[in-house]
């Protein structure tokens, strides 16, 4: 007795069931197309920025004021180098190679963080970096773990563990900077006032904005809005700001009981379309970074490549 293959319209049916019933599809699972391509866009978007993000504060590795400093520096660039990994590894269960995608990045036919095209210009860059980018990224990335789609949210989680362990050693760095000399507070206050706006955008456009979000949202691979996540960085990060002794550079900035939240001013959204669009102040020297080390790194994927057909011969 042979079983019927079922109709399309039965696994279009099988899928919505899951996802209503807030369960995991898996790699195997029926899916439409837009979804597969959907989670293509935002994991490979995820992994580049994860790979993009090692160049700011690889930038000081050899310039930290301390050994302790430098080795801290070090395991964080390290983590993000893995958690690229781990999402090329989730993005290549859909369907795509992470060569193409790496292909894809470097001649600019997909996108990383807006947030990386901005430069490390001093040592206090690294601590608000820890504390500003990797907080926010916390706050976009933890509803992630709940993701609809199961092999990104297993890594997720082991991703925002590691992200959150970058934001407390972030924020450790600037307590010892603000709790120095007048010098490094100031250093400390001027690193605040360049990061602060970049850092609120990297939640996206206003949700109004957002031609993504709805239907990120109705798949489960979203949790949140964009505006909603950037009002919860905006309120956990104002009271670790007044324990730091630092000044959030937004005159609108001020406590709304009303809405027991606080309320802020518009980021600068032509600056964001200019950054995403290739023209923020190290979009290009980012890319052909990324570029430089990939075809210099060939031969060691060739080499890999060999082995790898060489081992699977003798088996």
């Amino acid at each position: 007795m042979t079983s019927t293959a079922p109709s399309p319209a039965e696994l279009e049916e099988r899928f919505d069931a899951t996802i209503a019933a807030d369960q995991r599809i898996e790699p195997r699972d029926w899916m439409p197309e837009a979804y597969r391509r959907s989670l293509i866009r935002q994991i490979a978007q995820h992994a580049h920025s994860e790979i993009i993000g090692m160049q700011p504060e690889g930038n000081w590795l050899l310039r930290a004021p301390s050994l302790r400093r430098r080795a801290i520096l070090l395991a964080k660039v390290q983590d993000e180098a893995g958690h690229g990994m781990y999402l090329y590894a989730a993005a290549e269960t859909l369907g795509v190679d992470r060569e193409e995608l790496t292909e894809k990045l470097i001649d600019s036919k997909q996108k990383y963080s807006s947030i990386f095209n901005y430069p490390t210009l001093s040592w206090a860059d690294i601590g608000v970096i820890g504390w500003l980018v990797d907080g926010a990224a916390i706050a976009n990335q933890v509803p992630l773990c709940r993701c609809s789609y199961g092999p990104y949210a297993r890594a997720m989680i082991r991703i925002c563990k590691e992200e959150s362990f970058h934001q407390r050693q972030g924020y450790e760095s600037l307590l010892a900077l603000t709790a120095g000399t007048e010098a490094q507070k100031r250093m400390v206050q001027e690193s605040v006032d360049r990061w602060w706006w970049p850092s609120l955008m990297m939640f996206g456009p206003a949700d109004g904005d957002s031609p993504n979000t709805h239907q990120s949202m109705a798949w489960g691979i979203k949790r949140h809005t964009n505006d909603e996540l950037r009002q919860r960085f905006v309120d956990m990060t104002v009271p670790q700001a007044a324990v730091l002794g630092v000044t959030l550079p937004d005159p609108d900035l001020r406590w709304n009981d009303e809405r027991q939240a606080h309320d802020f001013g518009e980021p600068d959204w032509s600056e964001f379309t200019a950054v995403v669009s290739g023209a923020g102040p190290a979009n290009r020297q980012r890319l052909d970074h990324r570029r430089r080390a990939h075809e210099n790194g060939a031969w060691v994927r060739e080499a890999a490549q060999a082995y790898a057909e060489k081992q699977g011969a003798r088996a």
